[in-house]
């Protein structure tokens, strides 16, 4: 019996210090047997995780660290809001035909589809200002008067 050699409670009592004096260690917690300190918990991040391997190093009487902190994955990448295209694409339909009152249109994903009759002459003005609203398609079922 060594009565140099510090006892695991004593090690385990320092290295708690440490981590209570770090904010960004709070997560991690600790266990000491025969002088290994073993590192439970989660980090923030790499770096904190290693720095709390550090803290538990610096403690006298540490032999070795086993770090078995979880790191949790980062959050996926914020997906910027998209506006239903249907929707964009049926208020701009809408507008596109309102001086058509023969003319019906539908849309269905992405796809524009017309229905009634209208007068050659007015026909390619109609496709100029639905084809502006970029469909993924026009589907013309229009009777040419």
């Amino acid at each position: 019996m060594s009565g140099c050699k510090p006892k695991d409670a004593d090690i385990k009592a320092s290295i708690e210090e440490k981590f209570k004096a770090d904010p960004s260690l709070s997560g991690a917690t600790v266990d000491v047997n025969d002088g290994v300190a073993t590192i439970n918990g989660t980090c923030n991040d790499e770096a904190t995780k290693y720095k709390s391997e550090e803290a538990a190093k610096s403690v006298k009487g540490v032999k070795s660290v086993v770090n078995n902190c979880q790191v949790p994955p980062p959050p996926p990448p914020a997906t910027p809001v998209t506006v239903n295209t249907d929707d964009a694409l049926n208020k701009g339909v809408t507008d596109a035909t309102k001086d058509y009152p023969t003319v019906k249109a539908s849309v269905n994903d992405g796809v524009v589809t017309l229905t009634g009759d209208i007068k050659r002459d007015q026909l390619q003005k109609l496709m100029m200002s639905l084809n502006t609203l970029k469909p993924k398609k026009i589907e013309n079922k229009l009777t040419i008067k």
